[in-house]
């Protein structure tokens, strides 16, 4: 998010850019995962920082496309008239632009999240620390228990983030009555769950 947002803000507002980095966001996507292994490999050697790069440069599509969408869909006839008001470029993207645009760009986020989650097995693999790591040891020691075990907390995390994320972008689309228990820290976790 840190990259592919303010990333995906320039490009929406730089046409000429977009044309010279969208080749690279596909060929980003559309590479497989393993083929970002062997120079990232040879570049940065084997651990978490190759792990997090590799991870970075899988993710990273759908959030600038996302974000891009978003911005470029907001209509023509609000960014008139905030700017007939006299609104600045900051104030015209901070207080138009982005809150019209939040529940893509969530959607952005949410499949960010799904694709770096499904990196975790595949960045286990040049010595990358956690639930992968648990999954390819009971996959190599045909311990399907410790399979398991990994293979389930990377599903219940995913689904954790999924519905958190689903949440906020919900949100942002309905400002309308909201209930107590679905504001503030205690909303984080009661939005979710409700509908």
């Amino acid at each position: 998010m840190v990259i592919g947002l303010p990333l995906g803000i320039w490009l929406a507002r730089s046409p000429r850019a977009a044309k010279i980095i969208r080749p690279l966001l596909d060929a980003m996507q559309t590479t497989p995962a393993f083929v970002y292994l062997v120079p990232i490999v040879m570049l940065f050697g084997i651990g978490n920082v190759p792990g997090v790069v590799v991870t970075i440069i899988f993710a990273l599509p759908p959030i600038v496309r996302l974000t891009i969408l978003g911005i470029n869909q907001v209509p023509a006839d609000l960014i008139e008239a905030s700017r007939s008001f006299g609104a600045s470029p900051c104030q015209l993207l901070f207080k138009v632009q982005l809150p019209l645009a939040m529940p893509t760009i969530m959607a952005g986020v949410n499949q960010t999240l799904m694709l770096a989650l499904s990196m975790v097995v595949i960045a286990s693999m040049i010595a990358v620390g956690g639930l992968g790591q648990m999954v390819l040891r009971g996959i190599g020691r045909l311990d399907m228990g410790l399979a398991t075990v990994g293979g389930v907390g990377i599903v219940i995390l995913a689904i954790i983030l999924d519905r958190l994320t689903q949440a906020v972008g919900r949100d942002a689309r309905s400002r309308g009555n909201r209930r107590w228990y679905t504001t503030g820290p205690l909303g984080l976790i009661t939005r979710p769950f409700c509908r």
